[in-house]
């Protein structure tokens, strides 16, 4: 690993002045700024130790007082930045009313890394493509403008929706699919003041600038997760997560579907979102507005899953996806339909009433 800087403020505006220098990065390669945030740091050491980042200062966030989870008065809950995964799944207002959240994290990576990983930094982790970890090949989004080698390359773990000719990788969060699908906010903050990024407006598609994953701009900070209400979807969701192994694997497909299901049974309103498939959680509100008025059943989740995989494409080794991905959304918003899924193995018809 190249040597490195380290500061380790105690305070979010201290933090704030040490990466305001970002600012003046304009459009060079979003991957190799000169300064860069880090807290539970499972992504970043490894890509630093890989020498795919290049980060001559770290700035250590973990004395920052960002890492509550509280109520919010219209209802929600606001997640800190530097609460761990761990404490985060485990936490009883996530539990109690985002158990779609809660399932979705504990379906990542393994017990130790969601111990350490924080929020902020699971929105900010980098695709696992092989071809950008390998320094050895071309990278559009490790080197602007050097070629992606995942095009015409073995692409079984590649995207099928949202690609670009310069980038065909995924995104890995399984926590940030569940964000999608519950319509989360994330509030930053720079020294230029504080603002709020819808979820869906927070990652990005590759376009011709792959190297940009997320619309965050260098000099900022990200300080929490809002989750707005989400009551009516509590007693029907569910995370499925298709993998080549059963833990500590990325996602082939995922999906984290919500229903919410009114008294004469017809579905009312539906949240439906996929990873693994694209360069960021990918979610249709048109596609899920299919579900509204409809009964559960397979032509129904059969027509919402048509249309959220609409344009996909394959490349070969990754064709398997596209059948892979609609059975998915079917089983999982049949799984929904049914009550709610959590990765302890139980179905809930109704919270606390166990089946």
């Amino acid at each position: 690993m190249n040597p490195f800087a380290y500061d380790r403020p105690d305070s979010v505006e201290s933090a704030l002045q040490v990466i305001a220098a970002n600012a003046a990065a304009g459009t060079g390669t979003a991957n190799q700024h000169e300064i860069r945030f880090v807290a539970g740091g499972t992504n970043l050491l490894d890509l630093m130790k890989e020498g795919v980042t290049i980060a001559p200062h770290l700035v250590d966030i973990n004395r920052l007082p960002l890492a509550s989870i509280a109520q919010t008065p219209d209802g929600g809950l606001l997640l800190g930045a530097l609460a761990r995964n761990a404490d985060t799944a485990y936490h009883p207002l996530v539990e109690q009313h985002y158990p779609l959240l809660s399932a979705a994290i504990l379906a990542g990576a393994s017990p130790q890394l969601r111990n350490m990983a924080s929020n902020g930094g699971n929105l900010l982790q980098r695709t696992r493509c092989w071809y950008f970890y390998d320094v050895a090949t071309p990278c559009n989004k490790r080197e602007p403008g050097s070629g992606c080698s995942a095009n015409g390359g073995i692409t079984r773990q590649h995207a099928i929706l949202g690609t670009s000719e310069h980038c065909i990788a995924t995104h890995p969060s399984d926590m940030c699919v569940a964000l999608a699908a519950l319509e989360a906010v994330v509030h930053v903050q720079s020294v230029r003041g504080k603002r709020e990024i819808p979820f869906a407006g927070f990652h990005r598609l590759p376009g011709d600038r792959p190297d940009i994953d997320t619309t965050l701009a260098p000099d900022e900070l990200i300080t929490g997760i809002a989750l707005p209400e989400a009551a009516r979807f509590v007693r029907h969701s569910a995370y499925l997560k298709l993998r080549e192994r059963l833990s500590y694997a990325f996602a082939l497909v995922s999906v984290a579907a919500a229903l919410d299901i009114g008294a004469d049974g017809r579905i009312a309103a539906a949240r439906i979102a996929l990873g693994g498939v694209a360069h960021k959680p990918w979610r249709l509100p048109e596609a899920e507005q299919l579900l509204e008025g409809a009964e559960p059943g397979d032509e129904a989740f059969g027509r919402v899953a048509d249309a959220l995989l609409h344009g996909a494409l394959g490349r070969g080794a990754n064709d398997f996806k596209i059948p892979l991905a609609r059975n998915a959304i079917v089983r999982a918003l049949h799984m929904a339909s049914q009550g709610t899924v959590t990765n302890g193995g139980m179905n809930q018809t109704n919270h606390g009433e166990a089946q």
